[in-house]
């Protein structure tokens, strides 16, 4: 169990969902685990319950094989006594302290001149040298976020937990603060967990994923593995899989699957489980479009289409297809306009088989 993270554990609501965890995670220095699901999947519940702010009415908490929370025990450390530094979703700063006094506010024990000693180096770090002295009102939103990380990080916490630590910025403050928040994660060397329902969040900052919905985890895995071979259907929804049809594996060869789908027979990587009922998932970047007499490529998926709607997505345009079953696909607005995509006009989507994902179905 060591440089590991075990949970297990059950907490109820009265009136509400119940929340299961039981999973183990890498827990080693600069590594990052990603809570990630939709709201009301137990996300925060579980990050709370490893903060020491939330006992669960039943199981146990392990880090680095020490007992944090046990209730067959009767053991329950304290936030304090277990040193997380905690991130708050809204940052949670004190508007009249100072940045300086807010970073060194877990560090009332020590004398003035040892907080000095433990915070400026996290103003060097951090890049706000020169902000000591100002409140929060005179910082911006990516300032502040810095702030209450170094407050977080002021008190040499063993673990770093961050609740949806970009969800306060505006769209392009968090696109600009996901890399950087990344980088200083690995140079932090602090063992990570953070709570996210934004998937480029999660693609971007974690290197562990721990899918969750309806307070239950469904997969957990590299983020990578995650994103790409879904377990069950729950998950390649929240992963941003636009298309899932139901769908019949009707042979397997070479390495390869033939799949039914509505009127079409689809060729796919071949699934590593052997149910015939599967689920089809297939990414609507994973779609490409052409004219209805485009010359073949090397996708082994080729459809006649015609559009159904279109919606602008800020550089990129959303198309949704009838192919005999509903197909979306997403293309950049100058594929759009030199394919003159309109309602009405017939396409080809193409696709190739390892971007078809099958889903083990009921």
């Amino acid at each position: 169990m060591a440089d590991t993270l075990v949970i297990d554990l059950e907490k109820r609501f009265r009136g509400g969902p119940t929340v299961q965890a039981t999973l183990e995670l890498p827990a080693t220095p600069g590594r990052v685990s990603v809570l990630f699901g939709p709201s009301g999947a137990g996300k925060t519940t579980v990050l709370r319950c490893l903060a020491g702010l939330d006992r669960p009415d039943r199981g146990r908490i392990l880090f680095h094989g020490e007992p944090w929370c046990d209730t067959g025990a009767r053991v329950f450390l304290p936030p304090q006594q277990r040193r997380v530094g905690l991130l708050f979703q809204d940052y949670a700063l004190f508007p009249h302290f100072t940045a300086e006094q807010n970073v060194q506010y877990g560090l009332s024990h020590l004398p003035a001149a040892e907080r000095r000693e433990r915070s400026r180096p996290l103003f060097a770090l951090l890049r706000l040298e020169g902000l000591e002295e100002r409140r929060p009102r005179e910082l911006s939103g990516g300032q502040q976020q810095r702030v209450a990380l170094a407050r977080a990080l002021a008190i040499r916490p063993r673990l770093l937990l961050l609740d949806e630590p970009l969800s306060a910025l505006d769209a392009p403050s968090r696109e600009h603060l996901r890399g950087e928040l990344r980088r200083l994660l690995r140079e932090l060397g602090v063992p990570t967990v953070v709570v996210t329902h934004d998937r480029l969040e999660a693609l971007a900052l974690g290197d562990d994923l721990v899918a969750m919905e309806g307070g239950r985890v469904c997969q957990v895995g590299p983020v990578a593995d995650v994103f790409n071979h879904p377990a069950e259907l729950a998950v390649a929804r929240m992963t941003g899989i636009e298309t899932v049809l139901p769908g019949t594996v009707l042979r397997r060869e070479q390495g390869l699957a033939t799949v039914e789908v509505g009127p079409h027979h689809l060729i796919s990587l071949e699934p590593p489980h052997e149910g015939r009922a599967v689920f089809v998932c297939l990414r609507a970047e994973d779609v490409t479009l052409g004219p209805p007499e485009a010359a073949p490529t090397s996708a082994r998926n080729r459809l006649p289409c015609t559009v159904v709607s279109l919606a602008p997505e800020g550089a990129l345009v959303r198309v949704v297809l009838d192919a005999g079953f509903p197909l979306v696909a997403r293309v950049t607005r100058f594929s759009s306009e030199e394919l003159g995509l309109a309602e009405g006009r017939s396409v080809t989507a193409s696709f190739k088989a390892p971007s078809v994902r099958l889903v083990p179905r009921p």
